[in-house]
């Protein structure tokens, strides 16, 4: 059995289509050059992954389960850590593999084997702390539609594609940056990630553009993954200051 925190408390409001999410935190923290994983780093003085996790424990979202991906290696490192916070929000743990896709698959794994129909799983990485809850609430609401969906934004900077001659210009205008979480029709999302893994995945909307098309619903600059120290100045600043 894969640790657990205690479960939410009885009463709490839930959602018409049940809902999961799954956190992936398989950071190594070399491009961050800290002496711990970016998941574990501290933002105003907590861990950056507990308050990703707080986002999602949010009642008004109404998540049934939420599922933590972590190396096998860090597993006993944020059990230690995530009990020296009273109001550490419930979750199961569970080891990764070695790609994002192996990651997501474990995770998936660690849901209910037979889940009502429509239930919807929220996939998100565990280094974007600063997400929304409107943001969570409108994939869902929108996967719960069109059984499929993700955050996204459009570029700020004009954007340019390399080539043999040299580079070109692409309207932006036709571009978003996708964000997560990206959410997703739970039966959708297991039958993608049966098929084989391709080195074309990027993220789980990859996975899935094959077999379903995917809607995109609006994200928030404020999303951001922390990834660079520069990152993580960054979110503290918005931390200050960060309104739902």
């Amino acid at each position: 059995m894969p640790p657990s925190f205690p479960p939410p408390p009885a009463g709490s409001p839930t959602p018409s289509l049940p809902r999961y999410a799954i956190l992936v935190a398989g950071g190594s923290g070399l491009r961050m050059g800290a002496d711990r994983p970016k998941q574990f780093l501290l933002l105003r003085g907590e861990p950056v992954l507990l308050h990703t996790l707080r986002r999602f424990a949010n009642p008004a979202l109404g998540v049934a389960q939420t599922v933590v991906v972590l190396p096998a290696d860090q597993i006993d490192y944020w059990q230690t850590l995530a009990a020296e916070y009273t109001d550490t929000p419930p979750h199961t743990i569970v080891p990764g593999g070695a790609t994002r896709w192996a990651s997501v698959k474990a995770g998936l794994a660690a849901l209910p084997a037979t889940p009502p129909a429509g239930a919807l799983v929220a996939v998100h990485d565990g280094v974007r702390p600063l997400v929304p809850t409107s943001v969570v609430e409108a994939t869902y609401q929108a996967a719960a539609t069109h059984q499929a969906a993700a955050a996204a934004v459009p570029p700020k900077d004009s954007v340019r594609m390399l080539g043999a001659a040299g580079s070109s210009p692409l309207d932006r205008r036709r571009l978003r940056l996708m964000q997560t979480p990206q959410t997703f029709d739970l039966d959708l999302l297991r039958r993608a990630y049966r098929l084989p893994e391709l080195p074309t995945f990027t993220d789980d909307a990859s996975v899935v553009d094959d077999l379903h098309p995917v809607q995109l619903v609006e994200g928030d600059y404020r999303n951001l993954k922390i990834t660079t120290p520069e990152d993580l100045l960054l979110a503290h600043a918005l931390t200050a200051d960060l309104t739902e």
